[in-house]
């Protein structure tokens, strides 16, 4: 009876300070004001690059949507680096040269752990503008996405901006929950940026300076693992920069992607984002992910000890609900944003399922290697 108390008061601890975490996030999300552009001619050099790696089914819709971008074509670089593509890539790229496309192919003869980053890092080398916007080959974006950041940046002279990333045309209940998942993280992200306490991003949607990037010494130090290319590279500007790091709150800025088709495919993915907590220096941003980690193992090991010992079924019930109706809130405002507040309909589901996953993942990613476009990585 003693240890069942025990346990159930480490619970509860528990349980509130992920209420307290949650509480952070929607405070923080909130602090983030909706930008409006004002209406100016903008005046910054734009290089945009795209790393790309067997993307013939993707990389023509992508290429369009940067062409039809409502931004001055004398003030817009498209740089694409095809990365060792074993498809027509490359030539698909190359068929776009006489519309302001550039093509850098990436020849590398000894074997890397991060080919993205030595790709972003040759493109930026190369590059004219002074503001550098990273997206992926597979997203798609609307019309005024490129000139919203730039009003953003001119406005406020962020060092580096993050910009919201969703799933569209999702095909599956699997891809929906994987939808309602990804903005958890989107406002996450974004809410510690609200808090002064930016932790992570995505490479899909982010601007930073050019000479910033060199300033903090780009990818050195980080080079040598696959992932982390945005994410990492936010810590580092961040530590030299706490102050001139911004979210762009905007529809217009919203990059869409879609989500994996299959499990296998959604686990490698997760195993690479969270590889990147290896290297994290920010000691604030580790206590913040192992908080969030101990707290859902509680629930599963409550869970699991509750088969035999039917009253912790009860403390697990009560952590669950706790934490759904918490969260709620949050994905209330983070779905609002992005139009899709149909999905937390999935949220009882979600609940269950991130418990598990949270667990998995967290130790998964910071061991062994995974699968990323083909190779096996680190």
């Amino acid at each position: 009876m003693e240890i069942l108390n025990l346990i159930s008061l480490l619970s509860a601890a528990l349980t509130l300070i992920y209420g307290f975490l949650i509480l952070y996030f929607i405070r923080g999300w909130h602090r983030l004001i909706y930008f409006n552009p004002q209406k100016s001619d903008p005046k910054t050099k734009v290089s945009i690059i795209v790393a790309a790696r067997d993307e013939e089914a993707n990389i023509s819709k992508t290429i369009d949507d940067l062409i039809a971008q409502h931004y001055p074509q004398a003030l817009t670089e498209i740089i694409i680096i095809d990365d060792h593509s074993t498809d027509k890539t490359a030539e698909i790229v190359l068929s776009y040269a006489d519309r302001n496309v550039k093509l850098i192919k990436l020849n590398e003869d000894r074997a890397l752990n991060s080919y993205k980053k030595k790709a972003i890092q040759t493109a930026i080398g190369t590059c004219s503008g002074e503001l550098i916007i990273t997206t992926d080959a597979d997203c798609r974006m609307g019309a005024d996405w490129l000139v919203t950041i730039v009003g953003l940046y001119e406005e406020k002279n962020y060092k580096m901006i993050s910009s919201p990333v969703a799933y569209f045309q999702e095909k599956s209940f699997f891809e929906r929950l994987q939808s309602l998942e990804f903005l958890y993280l989107i406002g996450l992200g974004a809410s510690t940026i609200g808090n002064r306490k930016p932790s992570t991003c995505n490479g899909a949607n982010l601007a930073y300076e050019k000479s910033t990037f060199y300033e903090v010494g780009g990818f050195q130090g980080i080079d040598d693992l696959a992932s982390g290319d945005d994410e990492l590279l936010l810590h580092k500007i961040a530590a030299k920069y706490p102050d001139k790091i911004g979210f762009l709150k905007n529809r217009n800025a919203i990059v869409y992607t879609h989500a994996k088709e299959t499990l296998g495919d959604f686990i490698q993915q997760r195993k690479r984002w969270a590889s990147k907590s290896t290297r994290y220096k920010n000691k604030a941003i580790i206590v913040l992910g192992v908080l969030i980690w101990v707290f859902n193992l509680s629930l599963l090991s409550n869970f699991v000890t509750g088969l035999f010992i039917p009253g912790f079924l009860t403390l697990v019930f009560y952590q669950l609900v706790f934490k759904m109706v918490l969260e709620t809130l949050f994905l209330w405002d983070v779905t609002g944003f992005a139009k899709r507040r149909g999905l937390l309909i999935l949220m009882p589901v979600l609940n269950v399922l991130h418990i598990i996953y949270m667990v998995y993942i967290g130790i998964a990613g910071n061991s062994g290697k995974y699968n990323w476009k083909g190779r096996m990585v680190r």
